[in-house]
């Protein structure tokens, strides 16, 4: 169920808090592929699944860390929304890791947590999140000891 913030006083309220998990989300081949296509990145540990059954560390292919990151727009309106506000604005990234690898027919599910929402100004406000991806082993079905993303992101809201 999608939990709607409401406003800057809202926001606010909510610092601290855990927001919820999305889904989880299977990352095929052809997913991967296309993030390839899109972003120049065609290294063989991504795209080659017959090498990197071979050659690779990880028994076949992995999804790229910045697929699994660029994820977040698509799975956070399954957690949260915010609501009246004017505009959100992507603001950045303080920190960003990819601790363990997605394999390719693997499954990410993310999880939000609301860290800060600190006001600008009357009609702004900074809002730092931290979004977690934990990742389910294609064969198995088991959950990571390890996340396959951690990142803090800062959005501006405004009124």
């Amino acid at each position: 169920m999608t939990l709607t913030i409401n406003g800057f006083g809202d926001l606010r309220d909510h610092a601290g808090q855990h927001l919820g998990y999305s889904d989880w989300l299977a990352i095929d081949q052809s997913t991967i592929d296309g993030f390839a296509a899109a972003t120049g990145d065609h290294q063989w540990i991504h795209t080659d699944p017959d090498r990197a059954r071979v050659e690779g560390p990880f028994g076949g292919t992995i999804a790229h860390g910045y697929l699994t990151l660029s994820l977040i727009p698509r799975l956070a309106p399954q957690i949260y929304r915010v609501e009246g506000v004017a505009m959100a604005i992507n603001y950045g990234l303080d920190n960003a890791r990819f601790p363990a690898p997605v394999p390719a027919g693997g499954q990410v599910r993310m999880g939000a947590e609301l860290r800060e929402a600190t006001l600008i100004s009357p009609t702004s406000i900074r809002v730092r999140m931290l979004f977690t991806f934990a990742v389910r082993d294609p064969g198995s079905g088991h959950e990571s000891v390890k996340p396959a993303c951690v990142a803090e992101v800062l959005f501006h809201y405004s009124a």
